[in-house]
Order: structure tokens, then C-alpha cells, then sequence
């Protein structure tokens, strides 16, 4: 099935799924109480920056993961 584009229909799962892959990437880095103390460190950096910097990857990881949903989902 396709839309007014001609672009294949994206099932409703995914469109789902990369929802949530992309709430995910915005929502729990504001969860403060999360990642608000000083231990563990890692190399000597306190939790708090190594975690909101391991953030930064998976929030880009979900993004990629949510655009192949989207993408490649309305192709069969």
C-alpha cells in the first residue's frame, strides 16, 4: 500500500517503535535523579558527566535506529 507520495505505508509498529527509540533519547537524559552523585568515576570523571556523555551515543544509536524503521519499513 502506498500514500500520496507514492512512498510505501510504514506499519504502525514501527512508527511506534521509533517513538519510543526517540522518547527514550530525550526523555531519561531529564530524569536528573538518575545520574545526580559523583560515583562511580571513570578515569576520573565524575558519574554525572560520563553518563550524560554515554547518553549522547545511545540517543544517536536510537535516532539511527528509528530512521532505519521508518526507512526501510514501508519496503517489503
Amino acid at each position: 500500500m502506498t500514500n500520496e507520495s507514492g512512498r510505501p505505508e510504514v506499519p504502525l509498529a514501527n512508527k511506534l517503535i521509533a517513538g519510543v527509540l526517540l522518547a527514550a533519547g530525550i526523555v531519561v537524559p531529564l530524569l536528573v535523579w538518575t545520574y545526580a552523585k559523583e560515583k562511580p568515576r571513570l578515569w576520573g570523571f565524575p558519574f554525572f558527566f560520563w553518563y550524560q556523555l554515554l547518553w549522547v551515543l545511545i540517543a544517536g544509536a536510537c535516532t539511527f535506529g528509528a530512521y532505519l524503521l521508518i526507512e526501510r519499513g514501508g519496503r517489503r
